[in-house]
């Protein structure tokens, strides 16, 4: 007959003193008190594997960080796993694991691995844009947050800050960010499901928001002003290439000089600086060709681009130069440099121009591969009557003296 183990009580566990050698005082059901020579006591939970039932134990702590309640609670939990066939040991070393991946994988260490990936598919400029998103609103407040751990509630308190402060476009792409970042959680295999799906609901639709631009038959007005105003010449060059050309300042700003096709008379911009990832060839005006030949005369031997920084010529003039200028001649709120884009689409529709070359025209791109491949090769030579005959319009607007071309006779080298 097995003997019976008589239960330790708190006075017994606490006056247990060292001895010479290790001693053990039992519970019953496996559970013991270790007792060292050093003085130290350790709880200690005997037990028969399942399925092999070999003997083993496992440490459930020290006393008296670990009381002897604390201990019965362990020896309970543990046997009632062992009662479904489950090791604790390996139960306990598989969920410090799990832990300890869940303290790894943050949401900021995972969208750190998303985004390696994702800015290799997408421009440069771009992929900054998205990153300091993430860094301003996102990280100082979910950051840390094991991607496990994040719900819909947490996230969408994070975002009503931004809210808050009328960033309803910014809140968007932002519960965008933060789908695409836990769905990468999902398909490599660290959540089961995207509990941030549908994020976007919880807030207010932002409004399209048109970039400002004037009517058509502002352009004069807006010539005046230019000429009225004191420029660089580099500068005031940009501005008038941006709106001969019809292109966005990102595409203007970084023009260069190995672009241009003299013979042929076309600016190639290559489909990495694009919007669209797509090579756009944009036939050459008259004026446009004399804006080159101003540009030459301020052409440094070392200058990649037509419109160098004035800091340093090596890189190119600043993207947002002419929305300062545009602002600076006083219109703020009215135009700005993208709405030179919608001023020359409403001008050019309004002649009844093929609304198609316009398009193409504007490097829109076409969904119908068929169309699109025609649009390449038809309507170049159409773009180029399109072209010179907008070209001709500005030249118009600015009364034949108030635009860089008509003035190239006049201009010295400074």
């Amino acid at each position: 007959m097995a003997k019976k183990v008589v239960p330790l009580t708190n006075t017994q566990v606490k006056q247990a003193k060292a001895q010479e050698k290790e001693y053990i005082l039992s519970d019953g059901d496996g559970l013991q008190l270790k007792v060292k020579p050093t003085g130290s006591k350790t709880w200690v939970l005997k037990y028969s594997k399942p399925f092999t039932k070999a003997r083993t134990n496992i440490g459930l702590g020290s006393y008296p960080e670990v009381s002897l309640a604390q201990a019965r609670e362990k020896r309970k939990e543990a046997r009632e796993l062992l009662a479904q066939d489950i090791d604790p040991k390996i139960y306990r070393d598989e969920q410090k694991s799990k832990l300890k991946n869940e303290h790894q994988n943050t949401l900021e260490a995972v969208a750190t691995d998303w985004f390696e990936i994702k800015k290799s598919e997408i421009k440069s400029d771009y992929a900054k844009d998205i990153w300091r998103s993430l860094e301003i609103h996102v990280f100082p407040n979910l950051g840390k947050y094991p991607v496990s751990k994040l719900t819909a509630p947490i996230a969408i308190e994070a975002l009503k800050k931004v809210a808050a402060a009328g960033n309803l476009e910014t809140v968007r792409r932002l519960a965008q960010r933060l789908n695409e970042i836990m769905t990468y959680s999902v398909n490599t295999g660290l959540i089961h499901a995207n509990p941030l799906n549908g994020i976007r609901a919880a807030f207010e639709k932002p409004k399209k928001q048109h970039m400002p631009t004037i009517k058509p038959d502002e352009l004069p007005e807006l010539m005046t002003a230019l000429n009225a105003a004191s420029l660089k010449m580099v500068t005031r060059a940009l501005i008038e290439w941006q709106l001969h050309t019809m292109t966005r300042s990102n595409e203007s700003a970084k023009a260069r000089w190995d672009e241009i096709d003299f013979e042929n008379k076309f600016w190639i911009i290559p489909g990495e600086r694009m919007k669209m990832g797509r090579e756009h060839i944009i036939p050459l005006t008259p004026q446009t060709l004399s804006i080159l030949d101003v540009l030459k005369q301020f052409k440094k031997p070392f200058s990649e681009y037509l419109f160098p920084s004035n800091i340093n010529p090596k890189k190119h003039i600043n993207t947002e130069t002419v929305n300062k200028v545009l602002r600076r001649i006083g219109y703020q709120n009215r135009l700005v440099a993208h709405g030179f884009r919608a001023l020359a689409s409403t001008t050019l529709n309004e002649q009844e121009f093929n609304p198609d070359v316009i398009e193409a025209a504007l490097a829109h791109v076409d969904k119908n591969a068929v169309r699109k491949a025609y649009n390449r090769s038809e309507y170049l030579e159409r773009r180029r009557v399109l072209m010179c005959w907008w070209s001709d319009h500005i030249e118009e607007c600015s009364t034949g003296k108030m635009s860089v071309t008509s003035n190239i006779k006049h201009l010295k080298v400074v």
